[in-house]
């Protein structure tokens, strides 16, 4: 992991706290950790670095549902400490309960805008979307 950066940085004591498995492997190349783990120290690196905002693309994909579920209780507490996060995701159930705002896109277009008190209400116009 590199140094801390710019102040408001995680100390490595926090992001091994958050990220258990960096700690474990701490000692190893980041091209030997797995697809969950080098996702994780990905995260990582930019969370020591004092950055406020994370862009993630498609963090899910091809991870083992526990990895997955990791991932989502970390971003969680990120949220929680003030950082924005700007998520794509085709995994809807694993970004739901992440956003303040779900955008659908389609074909390279925005076709549906739901903020997250609007989720329930809306979840038969989110089922067609997601061909439920």
């Amino acid at each position: 992991l590199p140094p801390v950066v710019r102040s408001g940085g995680m100390s490595l004591e926090e992001i091994y706290t958050m990220f258990p498995n960096l700690y474990e492997r701490r000692f190893s190349q980041g091209t030997k950790l797995s697809g969950g783990e080098q996702q994780m120290l990905a995260m990582a690196r930019i969370l020591r670095t004092g950055a406020n905002m994370l862009l993630l693309d498609e963090i899910t994909e091809g991870l083992a549902p526990v990895i997955v579920e990791k991932l989502g209780e970390v971003l969680i507490a990120l949220k929680n400490k003030g950082l924005t996060i700007v998520l794509v995701e085709q995994n809807f159930h694993f970004a739901a309960p992440l956003a303040d705002r779900h955008y659908v896109v389609e074909h390279g277009q925005i076709v549906e805008e739901i903020s997250a008190n609007e989720l329930s209400a809306k979840q038969s116009v989110l089922d067609g979307y997601l061909g439920v």
